[in-house]
């Protein structure tokens, strides 16, 4: 019974430095746990971003099917289009 009790500390000591060991190198650890975060954070960013020009062409859209002022604008704008008696002029910045 005495030799039990003897080796008991040493048993807890051994288990416990295995349970650390697993939280700090072993699968699904601290430098996992703080990798995937990582990955998370970088992913949220990238559907903040795709959020934002989704919203953006979607009003683009509803534009474009509301009204011909901004097919013209588009066309004067992005293929330099003009109406009849206008002068176009380009300016390079």
């Amino acid at each position: 019974m005495l030799m039990g009790t003897r080796f008991l500390p040493a048993i807890l000591v051994a288990l416990l430095l295995i349970l650390q060991g697993q939280i700090w190198l072993g699968k699904g650890g601290v430098p996992t746990v703080l990798e995937l975060e990582k990955k998370i954070k970088a992913q949220n960013e990238l559907n903040a971003k795709g959020k934002r020009i989704n919203g953006q062409l979607s009003s683009e859209v509803n534009d474009l099917k509301e009204g011909l002022n901004t097919v013209e604008e588009r066309a004067r704008h992005e293929l330099g289009m003009v109406k009849a008696n206008e002068i176009f002029v380009q300016i390079d910045k």
